[in-house]
């Protein structure tokens, strides 16, 4: 999913270095039929960005979900959510 929601910032015309964006995703398992089955990965971003860029930002993370191949791959069988935690950096 970051490879997807950093090409829509990109589509965009924010082009954010590698230690402005990074990901890191939890998953959950529960015991199901006796089978321990992945059933929820959560994906939590942690972006730094331009404040005037803001609102792009938030646009391309609204829409990076229905975008992303394993996001819709996992569709169905596996509950994938996301946040991000945005820093304004004034500096860009």
């Amino acid at each position: 999913m970051l490879g997807t929601l950093n090409g829509a910032l990109e589509v965009r015309g924010i082009s954010l270095p590698p230690e402005a964006i990074s990901a890191v995703a939890h998953g959950s398992t529960e015991l199901v039929d006796g089978v321990i089955k992945l059933t929820a990965i959560e994906v939590i971003y942690s972006l730094r960005v331009a404040a005037s860029a803001r609102d792009t930002v938030n646009r391309a993370l609204e829409r990076h979900q229905q975008k992303c191949p394993m996001s819709r791959s996992l569709e169905g069988a596996v509950k994938v959510t996301w946040r991000a935690d945005i820093e304004e950096d004034a500096a860009a």
